[in-house]
């Protein structure tokens, strides 16, 4: 491993342990001169998993734009980054679990949304608006019924 403060074509790896689903190495420059520690960590890269839009155009499935996606719809809401970073994970895992090489968008939406829905309603609403691109007001109210109902069947 090439140390990122020197360029020294080697280090050794002083400690190494699991971290969620990857692996967390410890590595020291073996350049005497240098000897600083630095952190690297190994993730197993997943087979493409590619995504049918409603247009049937396919695209390559994208973490970050789904934790984007997550992102404004929890803005300014009491939700941590952990949260939604464990959202992205579990709604992620789920679809590599269920499917192998394409996934339909609508699956991906509909998943986000049936979490968010029993975590913050306004997110969800949020989340809701953009994914099913309400043309009007009296859909966008609809779905805010729907989620006045399912909350208080919850209860």
């Amino acid at each position: 491993m090439k140390c990122p403060y020197c360029a020294h074509v080697s280090s050794r790896v002083i400690e190494s342990r699991s971290a969620d689903e990857a692996i967390r190495r410890r590595r020291e420059c073996d350049n005497a001169d240098c000897q600083r520690r630095f952190t690297t960590y190994e993730k197993i890269e997943m087979a493409p998993l590619m995504v049918v839009k409603k247009d049937k155009k396919r695209e390559e499935f994208s973490r970050d734009k789904l934790l984007q996606g997550l992102i404004r719809a929890c803005y300014k809401r009491p939700i941590s980054a952990e949260q939604i970073d464990a959202l992205t994970d579990e709604v992620e895992r789920e679809i590599r679990r269920e499917y192998e090489k394409e996934v339909p968008a609508a699956r991906i939406g509909e998943r986000v949304m049936d979490k968010l829905k029993h975590i913050d309603g306004v997110a969800y609403v949020r989340f809701a608006s953009v994914y099913r691109q309400f043309k009007d007001v009296e859909t966008f109210a609809k779905e805010v019924l729907g989620l006045l109902t399912h909350e208080e069947e919850t209860r």
